[in-house]
């Protein structure tokens, strides 16, 4: 089977409907969140701007980023865990929206809508931006007790939040869905942002490396920029083996879930990617890229479900 990519390429900016598609305005991020303005300068062209290699200003930003577009008065996140950049993580849910258009005619919004994130994190970024753009209900899990924790938290200081993202433990640190789906439940997609690298080394060599672009020499020991745990950034095989098990176990999930989906990384990764969806006999496999600036990303999204059983879906959810 062939992949399709039905959905044009976007290279030089984020999706249509992401707010953060134009420069961001700091006089309006400042009035919501008035702190961000000790971290606010004029860069060497001029514009207003932070230092992206200063962690509390980059988080200082998301939490002014947060409130301005999305009504989220706290977000907290601990240390050394990730500091997610928002643009990218809204073109992810914007995309989602597309997918799921294809099955359901137009997007669908509402609680009815129930996502699955794999791998929420501490930031819980996902879920914040699907709901407060589309309204969705999701499902959000990690293996970290302290992510949960986290997450949890901001859950639970925003009141527009905490009725539509529930919080599970994945006690199973090699399954998925396994452990966190009940025999009964059913989700509308599932998203996940794999750990990448395959080791330690491999994941401080790509920073070095994107230290050595962004300033064109490092000094000292590297470190990573916005910090992040074990589980977030590395994994035994890399991104190639984790999407690979992800794949198979999802096959006993097959008429739960309508869309899984995963970020891919490395462009490399896609064709091996094909051939195991291929023999797990997914009846629609789908690469949308995404752009970012000069960057390019993409997920990969797979479905085992009809055409016609997908409209019968969607008739059924929303």
């Amino acid at each position: 089977m062939k992949p399709e990519n039905d959905i044009s390429k976007i290279k030089s900016r984020l999706h249509p409907r992401n707010k953060h598609n134009t420069r961001y305005d700091f006089s309006k991020l400042i009035k919501s969140l008035p702190e961000l303005s000790q971290y606010v300068s004029k860069n060497k062209y001029g514009d207003d701007s932070v230092d992206f290699f200063n962690p509390d200003a980059v988080l200082t930003l998301n939490k002014a980023l947060l409130k301005h577009h999305y009504d989220i008065n706290f977000w907290e996140i601990p240390k050394h865990y990730l500091c997610p950049p928002i643009p990218g993580r809204a073109d992810y849910i914007h995309y989602i929206a597309d997918l799921l258009a294809e099955s359901f005619s137009e997007i669908p919004k509402g609680a009815n809508i129930k996502g699955l994130d794999i791998g929420v994190g501490a930031n819980c970024i996902y879920p914040i931006i699907g709901h407060q753009e589309y309204g969705w209900s999701f499902i959000a899990s990690d293996v970290s007790e302290n992510a949960i924790k986290s997450a949890k938290q901001i859950v639970n200081q925003n009141s527009n939040l905490s009725s539509y993202i529930e919080l599970r433990l994945q006690k199973q640190r090699k399954a998925f869905f396994n452990g966190i789906l009940s025999e009964d439940e059913k989700i509308d997609f599932s998203i996940c942002n794999p750990p990448f690298h395959a080791s330690k080394e491999a994941a401080e060599k790509a920073n070095l490396r994107k230290l050595k672009n962004l300033k064109g020499k490092t000094k000292g020991k590297t470190k990573l920029n916005f910090g992040g745990q074990h589980n977030e950034l590395w994994t035994k095989g890399g991104e190639a083996r984790f999407i690979k098990d992800m794949i198979f176990e999802s096959r006993k999930f097959s008429q739960q879930c309508l869309w899984f989906t995963a970020l891919v990384s490395k462009e490399a990764t896609l064709k091996p990617t094909y051939k195991i969806l291929e023999n797990v006999e997914a009846t629609a496999i789908k690469t949308i890229e995404m752009g970012q600036g000069q960057k390019t990303s993409r997920f990969i999204a797979w479905t085992f479900l009809t055409e016609h059983e997908q409209k019968q879906w969607a008739k059924n959810r929303w």
